[in-house]
């Protein structure tokens, strides 16, 4: 029996160079770039200069302020001046009736009053008596003044200070848009990276087997090791290789994530080449702590420019110029107009100067108009439904502001953790290649055995890749705190 045993291993070990060629020809990535090649490293600086350019998400939010600024633009147009001109006439049987002409150029100020401009004439058998005029006709330059209700403000004046609010409203919008969207570009930024640092962690571990593998071979051909030994390392060799393939899918697929957010000038998408590598993942010099005060800094920034509560303001500024209008509103409406007539056309307003007083006196039209709910149910129930949306916006604005606080203390204190963390964790690293190495050379001098180095070996690669994960988590931290702080342009740094 164990004749034949040896012979099945000497068979096997005969055709272990066919079969190291096939796991080497495993399909992998190209090959992974010296350091020293920055010109094929696509950076996060590089990556989120992208999103914020081409990105499609971003360029939808650059529309907002261009949106709110036609939105201005619309409620400015309330105060266009106007020109109107009106013409009835009518004949019947031979006989004219009557023709009347009234042409007018009305301008609104922004006090509320509207200045106007025209031209007057009826004539005709039939005409009606207030529209008569002499065959020269009437020009008039007049003035139409609210003297209660849209005297401080009114609906045109309300449209145009909520369309500004609204401005504010759009660029918060833009921000927050732009916030999130890098947010979660810089995390798959950092999650490629790992990937990138797993694929290069299997592929180290590969080449250990391989090595061990062919070590172990000769030794057991020249009779030092047992031929068992060899099926040990063989099959931890097939291991590393299984894992070494999983790892080169997940980094693929990383990469292709991150093909989502690269689109060209003509908003085309764009793919990763297969020969870019991501940055490293933040080094031991990168794990530094927070300032004392820089905490109380990042807090104070999110209290004035996180884009959440700058929505919220932007949304209690509408409200207050819309209270202000509903308040108004509860005044009468009382409205005097006054034209100042003379004969003819065009107005010169030199010649009614020079007029007399008495002519002044006796050459107008003069209009007062009064309105006036008696119960004033509507506009109460307005006023009152519009302080309730701002008691509730005022208090959506404090509970977001604390939430945006503990946000910023929550990812500074994950920060500190996750740097204290990845300190003992170089120190696990360090450990674990000390006793890698001294199992290592145990197994050279005969006292050690290949389960007990490949042990060793996992150890290792277990703390690297959860170093790894620490530094994947912390560089994703940096970029939370400063999201959490609501700052485009700080998130647009490399940690």
């Amino acid at each position: 029996m164990s004749s034949r045993f040896l012979l099945l291993i000497l068979t096997w070990l005969t055709a272990t160079p066919a079969l190291v060629a096939q796991v080497s020809r495993v399909p992998q990535l190209p090959a992974v770039p010296s350091p020293a090649d920055s010109g094929r490293v696509f950076s996060l600086t590089d990556m989120l200069t992208y999103v914020a350019l081409r990105h499609p998400v971003a360029r939808q939010a650059g529309l907002l302020p261009e949106r709110a600024f036609q939105e201005v633009r619309y409620a400015r147009g309330l105060f266009d001046p106007t020109a109107t001109s009106k013409y009835y006439g009518k004949t019947f049987k031979d006989q004219e009736y009557f023709h009347d002409w009234d042409t007018q150029l009305r301008v609104p100020l922004w006090f509320g009053a509207d200045i106007k401009a025209g031209y007057e004439r009826g004539t005709g058998t039939y005409v009606n008596p207030e529209n008569f005029t002499s065959p020269a006709g009437l020009s008039y330059l007049g003035l139409s003044v609210p003297l209660a209700q849209g005297l401080l403000i009114d609906e045109r004046r309300a449209a145009v200070r909520e369309a500004q609010a609204l401005q504010g409203l759009a660029e918060a919008e833009r921000r927050g848009a732009l916030n999130k969207l890098l947010l979660q570009a810089a995390k798959d930024y950092w999650t490629w990276s790992l990937d990138y640092r797993e694929l290069e962690l299997r592929r180290q571990n590969v080449r250990l087997g391989d090595e061990r593998f062919q070590a172990v071979r000769q030794r057991v051909i020249f009779g030092d090791l047992a031929a068992i030994d060899s099926v040990e390392a063989l099959g931890e060799l097939q291991k590393r290789a299984a894992e070494l393939r999983q790892a080169q899918v997940e980094f693929r697929n990383s990469s292709l994530l991150l093909s989502t957010y690269l689109w060209n000038e003509q908003q085309q998408p764009l793919d990763l080449p297969e020969d870019t590598r991501p940055q490293r993942l933040p080094g031991p010099t990168a794990w530094r702590s927070l300032p004392a005060d820089s905490v109380a800094e990042l807090t104070d920034l999110a209290q004035r420019l996180h884009p959440e509560l700058q929505k919220s303001r932007a949304k209690l500024n509408q409200l207050t110029v819309e209270n202000r209008l509903l308040r108004n509103k509860l005044l009468p409406k009382l409205t005097l107009d006054y034209n100042l007539l003379q004969a003819g056309q065009p107005f010169n307003p030199e010649k009614a100067a020079s007029l007399s007083s008495s002519y002044l006196a006796n050459n107008y039209k003069l209009g007062v108009s009064f309105a006036y709910p008696l119960l004033l149910r509507q506009e109460r129930a307005k006023l009152q439904i519009n302080r309730v949306k701002q008691q509730t916006t005022v208090l959506d604005l404090q509970q977001d502001a604390r939430d945006i606080e503990a946000g910023v203390l929550t990812a500074a204190n994950n920060w500190e953790a996750l740097r204290e963390q990845l300190i003992l964790q170089e120190q696990v690293v360090e450990n674990a290649l000390r006793l890698r190495n001294g199992e290592q050379t145990r197994f050279e001098n005969g006292e050690s055995s290949v389960f007990l180095v490949n042990s060793r070996e996992s150890k290792l690669l277990e703390a690297r890749q959860k170093l790894a994960e620490l530094q994947a988590k912390y560089a994703q931290t940096q970029a939370t705190l400063r999201w959490a702080a609501g700052g485009v342009e700080e998130l647009q740094t490399s940690p």
